[in-house]
């Protein structure tokens, strides 16, 4: 049996991943950030007077507006540099599952009271 040309010229068609990739990856390093932000806020009062951006909800009011800004950043630059590219899935899925897991547990105060 054989193959019709047209199915196998549209499997040859490899579409760039490198935009999911980015995505995926940013979204990893924006979760550490507020975790780490978090645990910087909580042991030294210079850095949480600098997350307060609304006196009312405090220092997390800085931590997560400045993660986001930073999850958001990185994003748009790993797009843009990866937009048109191919790249391995599964080293970038698992460093993003590793820190998404790591921001996780420092979130939780006897883990993150450990610092």
């Amino acid at each position: 049996m054989s193959v019709p040309a047209n199915i196998v010229s549209e499997e040859s068609t490899i579409i760039p991943n490198g935009s999911g990739a980015a995505a995926i990856l940013s979204a990893g390093i924006g979760s550490i950030a507020v975790a780490i932000f978090a645990i910087a806020a909580d042991k030294s009062s210079f850095v949480k007077n600098l997350f307060v951006f609304y006196k009312p909800t405090g220092a997390l009011s800085g931590e997560t507006t400045v993660a986001i800004l930073l999850w958001f950043a990185t994003w748009a630059i790993l797009d843009w540099r990866w937009r048109k590219r191919t790249v391995a899935l599964r080293p970038i899925n698992a460093v993003a599952l590793a820190l998404l897991g790591l921001s996780l547990l420092l979130t939780f105060p006897p883990i993150g009271d450990l610092f």
